[in-house]
């Protein structure tokens, strides 16, 4: 899962990456509403954590267009605005949760996965998509009552190909994901065919199904 961290005290949001990191979330940063902009323009995130106060402009603008560029994104607005006004104002332009300063990072991590959880799984620990069912908390995978062990990566993975069910998404959409905007400076993505090969080998192995779909030239879909 993705996250991009909008937050201009520096101490804290490094805080934020770090804890959020060690809960296996990729994380990026932007401190400022120029660079929040482009990265917002460029990249999908599952969730952005959004502080109002930023240099260059109005936290509720930069909202607004975060609704309008990552309309399906989470979104956390964590302030030391803490009137009920602004939470009200937040609330009403599209944030799906307001976290008042001070907080505690692990509060911040339960809010996430709550807001994720049901965003994207309708509010379920547990996925079942075909015969393999993901317990979302202990992150692990069983397919037909037998465990698969997969790499954090190839979890990742499995949960955006089944997130985006009966859909095809792109090589190039699937690095940006998993790699973030390292990604960009690749000359290739032969990486993903590798993960995509090894999941596809992992899950074959525990049940011959062949969920996970090749689409010639344009990239992978997981069928439902």
């Amino acid at each position: 899962m993705k996250i991009l961290v909008i937050e201009n005290e520096r101490d804290l949001s490094q805080n934020i990456v770090k804890y959020l990191s060690s809960d296996d979330y990729l994380c990026e940063q932007a401190f400022d509403i120029d660079s929040a902009l482009e990265k917002i323009a460029l990249y999908y995130y599952d969730c952005i954590l959004l502080d109002l106060n930023l240099p260059g402009g109005n936290g509720f603008e930069i909202l607004k267009t975060i609704k309008q560029n990552n309309g399906n994104s989470g979104i956390i607005i964590i302030s030391a605005w803490n009137s009920p006004d602004d939470k009200i104002n937040g609330l009403k332009i599209g944030a799906d949760d307001y976290l008042a300063k001070p907080f505690s990072l692990s509060e911040l991590s339960i809010r996430i996965y709550a807001l994720l959880r049901r965003l994207q799984f309708q509010h379920h620990n547990v996925l079942k998509s075909n015969n393999i069912e993901i317990n979302l908390l202990l992150k692990t995978v069983i397919v037909d009552k037998q465990p698969v062990n997969l790499t954090k990566t190839e979890y990742d993975l499995l949960l955006f190909l089944i997130g985006n069910k009966n859909r095809v998404v792109s090589k190039d959409t699937i690095a940006e994901y998993l790699l973030g905007e390292t990604a960009d400076i690749l000359d290739n993505h032969n990486f993903v065919y590798a993960h995509i090969k090894n999941l596809k080998s992992k899950l074959m192995n525990a049940n011959d199904a062949k969920y996970i779909k090749t689409v010639y030239k344009i990239g992978y879909k997981w069928e439902e």
